[in-house]
Formats: C-alpha cells, structure tokens, sequence
C-alpha cells in the first residue's frame, strides 16, 4: 500500500444539498403492508385479485437477477485476489470470513428449523400461474446429469439472457478468475464491470421504490387466501430473525471476542453506537464503512491491517445475510407446503452466499439474491418471495446491524492473531478514556482520493480514512 505523506489530512466539506429519501420508501412498505393486511381481511376476493401486482414485481426483481449475481460475483472474486495478495493478513481474513458464514448459516438452519414459522399456512393456492409453470420447468429438466449439462449456456452471453441463474453463476466465474489471470491488464476490465455494477444497482433501486405496490397486492392476495394467520407467521418469522441476530452478535460473535482478544462485545457496542444508528437510519451498512475503517484505526488496530479487513469484509463477511437467506428460504418453503429436505437447504444456501458475494450494504441486494437461489434450486417457490417483500425492509436493518457488527469484531479478532493491534489503547479506547474525535470525520459518503499517512500506532487523530475499498464493496 503506497502511502502518500505529502497529501492534505484535511478531510473534504459534506455534500450539501442531497438528502436521503429512503424515510419515505420505509414510511410507504409499512402503509401498503397495513393496507393489504385490511383490503385482504375485510374485502378477500379484492385481496385476491391484488395478487397480480405481487406478482408484477418479482418479475422486476427477477429482471434483475443475471445482472447483479454476474457484476457481484466478478467483483467480488477480484476482492480475494486484492486480499489474498497482501499476505498473512489477507489470507487470514479470508478464512475467517468462511468459518463465521458457516456458522452464521448453521444458526440460521438451526434457528428456522426450529422455529418452523411458515407451517400451518397453505400459500400455494395464493400465488400465481407464473408458480405452476416454472414448477413443470423443474420437473421436466431431467436428472442430475442433466442438471449439470444445463450449467453451461449455449455461448457465453446467452447466459445472461436466459434467464438461468446457474449458468450466470458459472461464466460470472469464468470470468472473474480469467481477470485474475491477467493480472494488470485485466484491472480496467474489472473496473469497467464496478460501473456496470453501479447502474445495475441504480436501476434495481429504481425497482424498489415499487416496493409498496408489491407489497401491497402480495400481501392482501395472501391475507385473502389464508386470513389473519399470515400476520402473525410473518411477526414470528421477524421476531425469531432479530432475536438470532441478537444471539449471534452477543454470544458467538461476543464469545469469541471475549476468548481471542478479551475485549467486552457490550463495550464494542457502545464505542460504536453512532454507526449503529447510521445504519437503522439508512438501513445500509455501507454508510457506515468510512466511520467504522476511522473508528478501527482510533481503536488501536494497524492501518494496514483495517484496510484489508473491513473492505473485504463487507464483501465476504456477511453473517445477517447468511442468516435472512437460511430463515427466509425456509419460511417460504414451509408456508408453501414444500418444504426443503437438510441436503436441498445446504445446496441452496451455499448458493446463496456465493451468489451475495460483492453485493453487502446495497438494498435490495438480499432479495435479489433470495430470488435467485430459488429460481436456480426450487423455481416453484419463487413466487413466495412475494410475502417475504413486505417485510424485507423490516429486516433488513438487522441484517445490516449484524454484518457491520461481524466486520469489526473481525478486525479485532485478526489484528489480535496478527499481533497489529495496541491491547491496551483498546480498553482505554472501550473504557471511554480515549474519545473518538468526531470533527474529524465525514459521515455520509466515502472519499474517491488515495491513502493519507496516519500513525501505525494511532497515536493521531483519525481523519476520513481514504482508503481505497475493493468495487465489490
């Protein structure tokens, strides 16, 4: 990492002017979500007739599909050849991240499993034509030998048209390693496909601000199928979703901080407090990825070793999500009166999390990516993501919660076994002794520009921390 000394520590003056409108896409979910809840109970023959509009929007997500798992998956394969080329560090924070989306996904197993919210609910007769067809697809395919010939597409765009998730994931992966392969040469390529990214992002962003629209017909559709027992199973599934989240952040992730580092996770919390409110307030954790890099720093851990890990952990690193997609694939399943036998749920999820790769902190992402799993394993559960719509943007602030929290309990964790952090600044930091400067720190967006020298001991004041993140982040 070159570091240039000669650079101005002054951190850039907020963007004036750009406000966030989300607020009003969370405050119209909940209004539509209240309303199809009421059309579907009171009136349940117009409920059904709604369902169309669920209906219309998976198939907008579903556009989006190909596009999204192709730029994440590629990007995210040229941020573990940007980790793994920095060494011990990078590998072991490679390994790291495996381990915890394992156990992140057996927890989630676990917990469904356990938990079984979607039993009792029969959404079958509530979903669409479009479900009975892509069911008979399924069926037809053929046998497992046939299943894999299908992953390879007819030509190497075709697998982007088609509309097989598969066959994106398997030349999305042809691609990204044939990248790494070139080295230097292929890095303009790579960041070509970051621009791609950033439109098909921008477009699936578009897609969203429908989301109470689909919401609304989903909802009203099922409600008038099945009564009030839909409510009350999708409150259990967000119930048992933020308390597993609780669980995972407090205990495991809390444990092994505790054992590996024996710093306190209730302190962590609270030194990072103002991130955690950023996140509920734009139900992203990108926006706290500048905040969290400074704050990492300030806490006592090398720079070098915080500019690999929190990038490629917001990457690689992402136990919420892990857990959404086990709970919601299991839900839809069950509520669906198909439930998924324990080697479909480990081949599907496993999907899942190679398919989400790249994709953390944008929103819209994990449902994108919930469609996907489903459309490439089960196509006849597709149209349930429809419920899960209504209620994705009540979650998804805990999956954000949970992969911020993940990303910096790592870098403790592997600044820790990488012997790059100051043990004893970190308890000055938690104990409150040592405050964060927050004048120096710009909130709500990342600086484009280079690195800037910052003590390795952190002695400093922490600025914006211009570091440059992977375009999978």
């Amino acid at each position: 990492m070159t570091i240039d000394s000669k650079r101005d520590d002054t951190p850039p003056p907020p963007a004036a002017g750009k406000r966030d409108r989300t607020h009003w896409l969370y405050l119209g979910v909940i209004v539509a979500v209240v309303a199809g809840v009421l059309v579907g109970w009171l009136a349940p023959e117009l409920g059904k007739s709604l369902g169309v509009l669920g209906t219309l929007f998976i198939s907008l997500i579903k556009m989006m599909i190909s596009p999204v798992i192709f730029c994440t998956i590629v990007l995210g394969i040229g941020s573990v050849r940007a980790a793994a080329s920095v060494g011990k560090v990078g590998g072991l924070a490679l390994a790291y991240f495996l381990g915890m989306s394992t156990v992140a996904l057996g927890i989630g197993l676990l917990v469904g499993n356990l938990l079984d919210p979607g039993s009792g609910l029969d959404l079958s007769a509530a979903t669409s034509s479009a479900g009975a067809d892509l069911a008979e697809k399924a069926h037809g395919a053929g046998g497992t030998m046939d299943f894999i010939a299908g992953i390879i597409p007819t030509s190497l765009l075709s697998s982007l048209t088609v509309g097989s998730v598969l066959q994106t994931l398997f030349v999305a992966l042809l691609v990204g390693f044939g990248l790494q392969a070139m080295g230097k040469q292929g890095e303009p390529i790579l960041r070509g496909v970051g621009h791609v990214q950033k439109l098909v992002f921008r477009i699936l962003a578009m897609i969203l601000w429908l989301a109470p629209i689909g919401a609304f017909g989903a909802i009203a559709n099922v409600v008038g199928q099945t009564g009030l027992g839909a409510v009350v199973q999708l409150g259990t599934l967000m119930v048992g979703f933020y308390i597993t989240c609780a669980i995972f952040v407090f205990g495991v992730l809390g444990l092994m901080l505790r054992a590996v580092s024996g710093f306190s996770i209730f302190k962590l919390v609270r030194y990072l407090a103002r991130e955690y409110l950023l996140i509920f307030a734009t139900s992203s954790s990108e926006s706290a990825l500048p905040r969290l890099i400074a704050k990492m720093e300030h806490v006592g851990v090398q720079r070098t070793t915080v500019g690999i890990v929190v990038p490629t952990g917001y990457s690689f690193n992402l136990d919420g999500t892990a857990i959404y997609l086990t709970m919601a694939s299991i839900f839809i399943a069950d509520a669906m009166g198909q439930p998924l036998a324990l080697p479909e749920q480990l081949s599907l999820l496993v999907f899942m999390i190679i398919a989400s790769k790249g994709a953390a902190g944008v929103s819209g992402a994990g449902l994108a990516t919930l469609a996907g799993g489903l459309q490439s394993h089960r196509p006849e559960l597709l149209d349930g993501v429809g419920l899960i719509v209504g209620i994705d943007r009540f979650m998804s602030e805990a999956r954000a919660v949970t992969n911020f929290s993940g990303n910096a309990v790592a870098t403790l964790l592997i600044g820790t076994w990488t012997r790059t952090v100051d043990a004893s600044r970190v308890r000055t930091v938690l104990d409150g002794k040592l405050p964060f400067d927050e004048t120096t720190m710009v909130d709500d967006h990342l600086p484009e520009d280079g690195p800037i020298a910052v003590p390795q001991d952190g002695s400093e004041k922490v600025s914006a921390a211009r570091v440059p993140v992977p375009l999978a982040s």
